[in-house]
């Protein structure tokens, strides 16, 4: 599934910066990422509070940004809850020098850290499996920025970014809805 261009990370980055925000698309995403792997509720919007503490200490935002984070929600709500549309952290393009993109790698983590942490208040009662990929996230958070340009920098990055998005999915897994229960509406805390 092709990205709608509105959700581009030049165009998040125009808007964050036009609200006055500061944060950046890749933690903003990662945020909100985090905060959906946790098992934030579906339904009722529940995820916008604790993304708006967050980014905006509460504090609503302009319309435009809103309904633009509204649409980014949905948008990664649906690639992770479908593997056909393929769900990846949103970063920087390859084309970007390796430098700028581990350190977005290690931002993406960082707030996909937080936001999971707001949200899943028993994280250290999951799984083993679970316990031990949020481990390895929080050394991915401490990666080095300054890394040559070369193939082996490349493909390690590349390795790491597969395993955050894998890792965000175990967590999904563990902590979202059950959604083989057609009467579930709400996320578990807990399998």
């Amino acid at each position: 599934m092709a990205t709608p261009p509105s959700l581009r990370i030049d165009n998040i980055a125009a808007a964050l910066d036009a609200a006055e925000i500061g944060q950046t698309p890749v933690e903003l995403h990662g945020a909100l990422v985090g905060i959906i792997c946790g098992g934030v509720e579906q339904s009722k919007g529940a995820w916008a509070k604790p993304l708006l503490e967050l980014m905006n200490d509460g504090q609503l935002l302009p319309d435009s940004l809103q309904l633009l984070i509204e649409e980014l929600y949905q948008d990664t709500l649906t690639r992770i809850t479908d593997a056909d549309f393929g769900f990846t952290p949103m970063l920087p393009e390859e084309e970007e020098p390796l430098t700028k993109r581990v350190e977005a790698l290690s931002l993406w983590v960082q707030s996909f850290l937080t936001g999971i942490a707001m949200i899943q208040p028993k994280i250290n009662k999951a799984s083993a499996d679970v316990q031990e990929v949020i481990k390895d996230m929080a050394e991915i958070a401490l990666v080095e920025f300054d890394v040559a340009e070369d193939d082996e920098s490349e493909a390690a990055y590349m390795e790491l970014m597969e395993f955050a998005k894998m890792a965000a999915l175990l967590c999904y897994s563990e902590f979202g809805p059950d959604l083989t229960d057609p009467n579930q509406t709400e996320a578990n805390v807990i399998h």
